[in-house]
Formats: C-alpha cells, structure tokens, sequence
C-alpha cells in the first residue's frame, strides 16, 4: 500500500471533525406553529424539495449522455456528489450564510443557524409564514444542490475530481451564498434595490453560467478540441431521460418559490411548461431553417434553455408572455453556441451559451413582462411602462454577472495553485471514468469471442460487423 499524502487525508478528516463536532450542538423543542401552519402548503413544498433535489440526477444524465463514453460516469457523479457535500455544508453554515441574520446586506451571520441551530425550534421565515423554518431550509437547499453541478458541463473531460470538490464547497461560501442573501433576504441589497429573481435566474443560473465560463478559461482546451476532433454523444437517450427529469423538477423549482399551495403556485407551474415547450420547439425548428434535421438533443437542450430563462421571471409574468420568453431565449442561445463554437472557448457542453445567457435573457426578459396582475408583490415591467424597473433588473444583472465571473475565476486559480487542477494529458486521453475512478461505462459494448483461443474481449458495439 502506498503512502497516503495530506491531500488524501484531508477530505475524510475535515468529514470526521464535522461529525464530532455535530454531536455537541444541543437539540431544542421544534417551534410550535399550530396558529401559522398551513398543511397543504407543508405538504407542497416537502413536494416541491423532492422534484428539485431530482433534477440533480436528472442533469447527471442529461450532461453524462453528451460526453465521449470514456467520460460518463466521471461527468455524472460530478454532478451527484454536490449532493453530498452541499448537503453537510448546507447545515454546517451555508444556510446561515445565505439566510442568517444580514450583514450590511452582503452575507448571512455564519453563526445565525451554525449546525441548523435554532432551525427547528425558530419561528417561521418571513417570506415563508404558513412553513416550518426547516422546510424552507431544506428547499432551498436542493437549489444550492444543483447550482455547482451546472458547472460540470463546461469543465467536463478534463477536471480533476477532487479538485471539482474543493471548487463545491469553495463555490458554494463564496459565491452562491452571497447571491441568495442579495436576492432572497429581505436585508439584501438586490432585494432591497427592487431586482426580481422569482426562483434563481441570478442565483443559480447566471451565476453557475459565469462560473462555467471562468472554469473553461482557467482550464484551458481539450486535446480533442484543439486537434478540431467530433465528439459523438455517448447515449442520446440518457440526454432525453435527463431532459424529461429536468423538466419535471422543474416544476418544484419554480411553482414552490411560491412557498405556498396557492394559485401563484398554478401560475408559475403553467409559465415554466408553456417557456419550456416553446423553447424546445423553437431550437429545434430555428436549427431546421438553417438546413439541419430535426434533431433529439436540439428539442432537448432548447427545451433546457426555455426552463432556465423562465426561471427568473415564473411567478411575475402571464402565461401568454412566456411563449414569447421562450421562443426568444431559444434563439439567443442558440446563435450563442454557433458563435462558440466558432471561437477558441472550451466550454464542453455550452453551459455559459446556455444557462448563463439563457439566464441573464430571462432576467431582463421579467423586467420587460412582469406585472403585478400576476404577482401584486411584484413589479410591473418596461412593457406595462415601468422603464425604472427594467434598468433596475439591468443593473442588478450586471452586478451579479462581474461578481460571479470574477470570484469564479478566483476560485479556479486558486485551487489551481494548490491542486493539480486538470487531469493530465496521458489521463486525458484514457478517460476519467477510469484514471479518476477506476470505473468503467459498457453501454454500447459487446463482448466478442476469439474464435482461436474462445477468450472474450470488449469491443465496441459500432466496430462489430455481423455476417
């Protein structure tokens, strides 16, 4: 057995000093909420949380089944293992962090719910009057759950695992807890300043698009990207099963921001499927007048796009206006990734054309059509004759964008200098799946026998001919 390093001890350490620690916070009673509590919107959100935390696979299998088969399982876990760590360290201090009492309006006091102290026993959050404080914490931790696995597409086939975990933890203190407490607490600057980000245009998605496109900068380009190499999906159907669960979930992500069983609820539920399917219809026949075929992965990553730009603006805008939201993120992405294409950025799997774009393109989007027909504690938007709202959801938009890229990139540097960052190009040229995890993905394999010595051998499915 070889000698184990400190960078291999630490990880299980840092895990086992957490544990102990956790032994030592006292419990309390939970808040009695007889009088505030409502059960149909208990039960809702308990809902909601599980259709969000199953959008996590459902992106594993979304983002594993576009990369080369010597990647799969490396991509996939890459997204599920933020369910691990974010989870800890949700409880640990990120919910603090994000929703813990304001500090000038930039972060959370970390020791506000340190452990989820007082997160059982404390009143119900403002915002979340008819919910145990508990609950609210648990949904929003599904949407820090999946924010760094968003990253994974742009960095994919060339990061190293454990790197990609100290970028979570990294990731989620530094960047996606300030976003959530700008938008989300009512002490925010963001919130106070009158932005709109009804389920994490800003919070999740601008902010994982921009940190994807720092990562793909600071990693720098694959081998099979520079030698100009296509590289065929390794199972198109894992990307329509990740699509379906997305879609799905994302019923939870945006019709339980309203936190409640109410008919904000039903509203935003109807705007996140009309954006969707507009979306997906619109790539895939935009992708059509430009002489391509109907494809599977246009209608699916359209349909992606449309789900990300609706997010900011579900509860603001009318179902009729998210047609429109979705038909023109669609477009915009889709010129984005030709353009990318064309350039020497390596993002693997379009994250920033995608989510990040798609995001900023929802988040303007609600400063156009939001109103409070819909949502009284809304805003109503540059279309309705509210200019001050719109520059408003700009400038906001803008902030969010430059800190996230800048921190980001900080982020990528600095685990850069004290890890190896990216795989090397022997491990490369392998594949993660078996230099990071001694793993292998055999889908599309057979097993073929020599007809000298009867020993059987993998080959790839496509290589075998059949007489």
């Amino acid at each position: 057995m070889s000698k184990l390093t400190t960078k291999q001890v630490a990880p299980f350490l840092i895990l086992i000093l957490v544990a102990i620690a956790a032994i030592f916070i006292p419990s309390l009673p939970a808040y009695d909420g007889a009088k505030e509590y409502n059960s149909a919107d208990i039960a809702w959100i308990i809902v909601a949380a599980a259709l969000v935390f199953l959008m996590t696979p459902g992106l594993a299998f979304f983002y594993g089944g576009m990369v080369h088969r010597k990647n799969v399982i490396s991509t996939m876990i890459k997204s599920v293992v933020a369910a691990g760590v974010v989870s800890v360290l949700w409880v640990v201090v990120g919910f603090s962090l994000a929703f813990g009492k304001s500090i000038g309006g930039v972060i959370g006091d970390p020791s506000t719910f340190l452990f989820f102290k007082d997160v059982v026993s404390g009143a119900p959050w403002p915002g979340a009057p008819t919910i145990p404080l508990l609950l609210f914490s648990v949904f929003q931790l599904m949407f820090a759950i999946i924010t760094p696995g968003l990253v994974v597409g742009a960095v994919a086939e060339r990061i190293r695992f454990t790197s990609y975990v100290l970028f979570i933890v990294l990731f989620g203190l530094l960047v996606y807890a300030p976003l959530a407490h700008w938008s989300w607490h009512p002490d925010g600057f963001l919130f106070k300043m009158g932005a709109l980000d009804f389920a994490g245009g800003t919070v999740v998605h601008i902010s994982a698009g921009c940190a994807a496109l720092a990562g793909a900068m600071v990693l720098k380009r694959r081998k099979a990207h520079l030698d100009h190499q296509e590289i065929p999906p390794a199972n198109v159907p894992y990307v329509l099963i990740g699509t379906g669960l997305l879609w799905f979930g994302w019923f939870g992500f945006n019709a339980g921001s309203a936190l409640g069983a109410n008919s904000l609820s039903v509203s935003a539920f109807a705007t996140t499927n009309t954006a969707a399917a507009a979306a997906g219809l619109s790539w895939m026949f935009f992708d059509v007048m430009k002489g391509k075929k109907p494809s599977v992965l246009g209608f699916c990553i359209g349909a992606v796009v449309g789900l990300v730009a609706i997010t900011p603006a579900a509860g603001f805008v009318a179902i009729p206006q998210s047609i429109f939201i979705g038909v023109i993120a669609a477009i915009i992405s889709n010129v984005a990734v030709y353009y990318k294409q064309k350039s020497t950025l390596d993002d693997t799997l379009d994250v920033f054309p995608c989510h990040g774009i798609g995001g900023m393109v929802g988040m303007l989007l609600t400063g156009i059509f939001a109103t409070k027909t819909v949502n009284s504690a809304g805003n109503d938007g540059l279309f309705y004759g509210n200019a001050a709202f719109f520059f408003t959801q700009v400038k906001a938009l803008g902030i969010v964008v430059a800190y996230s890229f800048a921190v980001s990139y900080g982020i990528f540097k600095f685990i850069n200098f004290i890890l190896p960052l990216r795989v090397t190009s022997e491990e490369e040229e392998l594949g993660l799946d078996a230099t990071q995890h001694n793993e292998k993905y055999l889908q599309g394999t057979l097993l073929v026998q020599n007809k000298t010595n009867g020993a059987y051998t993998e080959t790839e499915a496509e290589k075998v001919q059949f007489v």
